[in-house]
């Protein structure tokens, strides 16, 4: 190392380095270090070191400061559009499919995969870490997303970001905050009071940076309480920098900065994808001139640039750069594949499942299930490696832009082939209602296949099959002597004919090697262990807003029946505010507070075995420790989630869970020590976490509706900072 670059010092700490870059800095270079454009959409040469990917940051080579390469990569690095030719990567199943395994340690472990795959293509930042509660269950976005809990979500992405960030590259957390509609995302001002913000969305943000401590955080495009994310000086200054002390930069969404010095003092740091704005904000006519007129204190410009740099310093950026290489799919594919096994729950089985010996003929329906397995759409969309089984080009809606509906090419009836040796295995695409009827009367069992496509920018405006699914099923149902139906879904959705089945099992979109992860399942080669991250609701009836709010349909989605949906320009001339009466009850606590009962609360999910549970022990104080014994009693091995509730303030939550692999006969004492702030109210007068002394209820369940556990313990009050 040169004495006169002392940023190059790996003795020193990443602020000292990032100061010693800054004192070298002119203004324009300043300036080049927060905004950056699409590649794709660069007029004339691109720079040399800019890759064809979703953001590119230029760097300063005269001080070693390296470009930003940006990729999506919520569930795999992208390649939207095909725009790196014959480049495809390893696919992860979709986010509610990962919240289904409960599993930090397979959250790790495919963060970890993504970023090996980005650093081996050369991008040095990945736009991931997903942590927006699933608040509609009909948000088109929520198969990137995790869960309905805060805990749950952000236990998971920082996990996520935390392996990905091992890979010397940056992760994001996003959308900062409370994104739950996508159709209307440009437009919509989210409305909710501090504490149940604080308790909700904004905590699970809160634990997944403090476990992954991702270099950046991504803002929303909405609005909350009146202001735009990116110009919110609340979410931005005051919780993000101010009360939680994070020291990363918070970058733009594409398209979602609306000023400069606005947003530049109310916390946004840099400009991303600036061709999708109306104006270059951060760009050198805008920003350079709010500096030097002081609209935009210098002072700030640098607190802009230190962060961006300290973070590049911290993670690796400047030490290890990428070095690019051929990544090993077969490995990661087995990441994947984990994954989807661990994610897939079964929500119904009479015991037909595991399929076993003593079958003749096996019908296969419905889903291309004889090519593929679904993905979902928009800027998470992952180009399978050798090119999908299937890929719809979508000609309109607002996901026309950049969706596709997409198969991998992992057949799940290749892998019910590869397993039912010696057995009759006939396939009918299900779109003929006859066809698919004659051929399941003469099986032993029938395995229908239902799928439903969800995409960025789009919400979903039913809870139903789409293109005639249900009907299909109820007659299949009505003639087979056994059903096992499998969804391949971004969302929950209802089910008809749940009476007239004998096995349910919720895929989700399992990604890269799904139809294996399917047929291992099904024939007990993996006993299931998914729970639902998300409650299952029995109609639209049952949610805050039976209606999105905000929305009109139009022609149906090409390949779907599910109708387009678009902003009402209408109504949102003026203000387009939605209030959020559910504060922080969000899912199975509007449950507990409403009444109601779901189709399959979370929580739920069945195995190939059994599970007794006992000798809970409850130690109070500062926090709860539950302490308990968990056993197989079952004839397989099986893995057990159980999960930990409390009362607080009348309120269900989940304050910890543990999830344990035994084989038969097999005994385990665990302890869950509960996250205090889920024991806490938020109080604003404090302001911070207030824990109120005394008795608390406490209970061990298999789901939120089901306690097998009861017991008390008794908290010491305090209070904590925000």
């Amino acid at each position: 190392m040169s004495p006169d670059k002392p940023w190059l010092d790996t003795n020193l700490d990443a602020d000292a380095r990032a100061r010693a870059l800054i004192e070298r800095l002119t203004l324009d270079e300043m300036i080049t270090l927060i905004h950056g454009p699409m590649p794709n959409l660069i007029q004339g040469e691109k720079p040399a070191d800019a890759l064809t990917g979703a953001g590119y940051i230029g760097g300063v080579p005269r001080l070693d400061i390296p470009a930003l390469n940006e990729t999506d990569a919520s569930l795999g690095v992208t390649n939207p559009r095909r725009v790196r030719p014959d480049d495809g990567a390893t696919g992860l199943p979709g986010g509610l499919a990962l919240g289904s395994t409960w599993d930090p340690h397979l959250a790790y472990e495919g963060g970890a995969m993504v970023g090996r795959e980005a650093w081996a293509k050369g991008f040095n930042v990945l736009l991931g870490g997903g942590c927006n509660l699933t608040r509609d269950p009909r948000c088109g976005r929520n198969f990137e997303y995790l869960s309905e809990d805060p805990l749950l979500s952000g236990v998971l992405a920082g996990q996520a970001v935390k392996g990905a960030q091992s890979n010397h590259i940056v992760c994001t957390v996003k959308h900062f905050a409370l994104n739950d509609q996508e159709t209307c995302r440009h437009v919509v001002d989210a409305r909710i009071d501090e504490a149940a913000l604080r308790e909700s969305d904004l905590l699970a943000f809160q634990i997944a940076i403090e476990i992954g401590d991702p270099g950046s955080v991504m803002c929303a495009y909405n609005r909350v309480n009146g202001e735009w994310c990116g110009e919110n000086d609340f979410l931005l200054n005051k919780v993000l920098k101010q009360d939680w002390d994070w020291r990363g930069w918070v970058m733009s969404d594409w398209g979602a900065v609306h000023s400069t010095a606005k947003a530049a003092l109310a916390g946004m740091d840099q400009e991303s994808g600036y061709q999708l704005d109306k104006q270059v904000y951060f760009g050198p006519e805008l920003m350079k001139t709010a500096v030097e007129q002081g609209e935009v204190p210098f002072e700030r410009l640098t607190d802009m640039v230190h962060r961006i740099l300290r973070s590049m310093i911290d993670k690796g950026l400047f030490d290890h750069p990428p070095e690019p290489t051929e990544p090993d799919y077969d490995a990661n594919g087995d990441i994947s594949q984990a994954a989807a096994e661990a994610g897939i729950v079964l929500l119904k089985n009479d015991g037909v499942l595991p399929l076993g010996e003593g079958l003749r003929k096996i019908a296969i329906i419905g889903a291309h299930a004889d090519v593929g397995v679904l993905s979902g759409g928009g800027s998470s969309q992952v180009i399978p490696v050798g090119g999908p089984a299937i890929e719809k080009r979508v000609s309109m809606g607002p996901s026309s832009a950049f969706s596709s509906i997409t198969y991998f090419p992992s057949s799940p009836m290749a892998a019910i082939r590869d397993r039912a040796q010696n057995v009759a295995v006939r396939f009918a695409s299900g779109e003929d209602k006859a066809e698919a009827v004659e051929l399941a009367r003469d099986c032993d069992v029938a395995i229908v296949f239902a799928d439903q496509w969800c995409t960025e920018a789009e919400d979903v405006p039913t809870l139903s099959l789409p293109n005639g699914q249900d009907e299909v099923i109820a007659a299949v149902a009505a003639i087979a002597p056994k059903t096992v139906v499998v969804l391949e879904t971004g969302i929950p959705v209802v089910m008809p004919w749940l009476d007239q089945v004998n096995a349910v099992l919720e895929a989700w979109y399992p990604g890269t090697r799904g139809g294996e992860a399917i047929g291992r399942i099904l024939f007990g080669e993996v006993s299931p262990s998914g729970r639902l991250p998300i409650s299952f609701p029995r109609s639209v009836d049952d949610l805050v807003r039976p209606e999105i709010p905000g929305m009109i349909f139009g022609p149906p989605v090409e390949g779907q029946t599910i109708p387009t949906s678009y902003p009402d320009v209408q109504q949102h001339k003026g203000r387009f505010s939605v209030e959020h009466p559910e504060g922080a009850d969000v899912g199975y606590r509007w449950y507990d507070r409403s009444g109601a009962k779901p189709l399959f609360p979370f929580g739920f999910g069945l195995t190939y075995t059994r599970f007794a549970h006992g000798g809970l022990e409850l130690a109070g104080g500062e926090t709860v420790t539950a302490s308990f014994d968990i056993t197989n009693t079952g004839e397989r091995a099986g893995i057990e989630t159980a999960q930990v509730y409390a009362r607080i303030a009348g309120r269900q939550r989940l304050v910890g869970w543990a999830r344990v692999a035994l084989e038969p006969g097999e005994t385990q004492r665990v302890s869950v020590t509960a996250e205090p702030r889920l024991l806490a109210s938020y109080d604003v007068s404090v302001p911070g976490w207030r824990i109120d002394g005394g008795p608390v209820e406490v209970w061990v369940g298999t789901d939120a509706e089901t306690a097998v556990l009861k017991g008390e313990a008794v908290l010491t009050a305090r209070t904590m900072k925000p």
